[in-house]
């Protein structure tokens, strides 16, 4: 069975979600105040935190929930909805809609691993975190594979999809975590990689909230509105028909509506603020701001969205 992560309550009622959400806000707030003073901060963390946390972050969070090979039926279906509605974002219609980079991705990935995660095992049986880590990998390896050639707007040749997949932080967590788990040491080293993984949560939380701190208060840019409803509504509706029309089990079904619901990633405020160009020019431009926007008018819409999804689904 898999093991349940420390300071969260697998039940049937959203109390241990929001009591894990409001376990966010000392690092968000750090953030705030650090904002007041540096406000060009994110762009120095972002990268380091990119490069060399996010392997330590998730081979952490893979060896703590445990690695499955049953989860390969919600990696595809991750990987389908993800890289389907990317797709669909990149044709004209999608341009028109959601005009840049950062909104097309921030209207696809979740924040599955900080948020759609604690969420599963709030709101679902603990044997459902398996499914949540498969849709989290997923998700992520796309994520970090794709998502620096699309916010550069690079061409995304066979060639360079295949270095950045090599050049992949989660691929390298990935491949660090399986030969952890061949080891028999793993219980100890997966023990010891998670306080590293927990300081990498809390560092990208203090980069969240450095850049939404000085967005408190404000109201949601109107063009930010349809990539919202994409991440908390669209994405979700479509994952609950793409599994009614599989027939998945109620529990996988679940398990993927739920991480299809997680708000946008944090890893697409940060890899906005480490994109070539550096900080200053996705700053002049927008981009980081409205990764940054997305990102916690989400956040605040999902404490909503994702208990009513949660609700629906245990009455079908």
């Amino acid at each position: 069975m898999a093991r349940v992560l420390p300071g969260l309550h697998p039940g049937g009622n959203g109390s241990a979600g929001l009591h894990f959400l409001l376990e966010l806000m000392p690092a968000l707030s750090v953030g705030w105040l650090l904002s007041r003073r540096w406000p060009e901060l994110a762009g120095r963390l972002a990268p380091p935190l990119v490069r060399w946390g996010v392997p330590f972050s998730l081979a952490g969070l893979l060896l703590r929930g445990g690695l499955r090979w049953d989860t390969t039926e919600v990696m595809a279906l991750a990987l389908l909805l993800v890289a389907g509605g990317l797709l669909l974002l990149h044709t004209p219609w999608g341009r028109h809609l959601l005009a840049t980079p950062p909104e097309r991705l921030g209207a696809v990935v979740g924040n599955t691993a900080y948020f759609g995660i604690p969420a599963a095992l709030a709101l679902l049986p603990p044997q459902a975190l398996s499914y949540a880590v498969g849709y989290d990998l997923a998700a992520t390896l796309f994520t970090w594979t794709l998502g620096p050639l699309l916010l550069a707007r690079r061409p995304l040749a066979l060639q360079r999809v295949l270095q950045a997949l090599l050049a992949n932080p989660a691929c390298q967590g990935l491949i660090g975590a399986l030969l952890i788990q061949a080891t028999p040491w793993q219980e100890p080293l997966a023990a010891w990689l998670w306080w590293p993984a927990r300081t990498v949560m809390g560092l990208s939380l203090v980069v969240l909230g450095l850049r939404i701190g000085p967005l408190l208060g404000r109201v949601l840019p109107w063009h930010l509105w349809p990539a919202l409803l994409c991440k908390l509504l669209l994405l979700p509706l479509v994952a609950l028909l793409l599994a009614s029309a599989l027939q998945l089990p109620p529990l996988l079904r679940s398990a993927l509506v739920l991480q299809a619901a997680a708000p946008t990633a944090i890893s697409v405020l940060l890899l906005s603020e480490a994109a070539p160009g550096g900080s200053e020019e996705e700053l002049s431009s927008g981009s980081a701001r409205s990764a940054a926007a997305l990102v916690l008018w989400s956040t605040l819409v999902a404490l909503l969205s994702v208990p009513l999804w949660s609700w629906l689904l245990s009455s079908l």
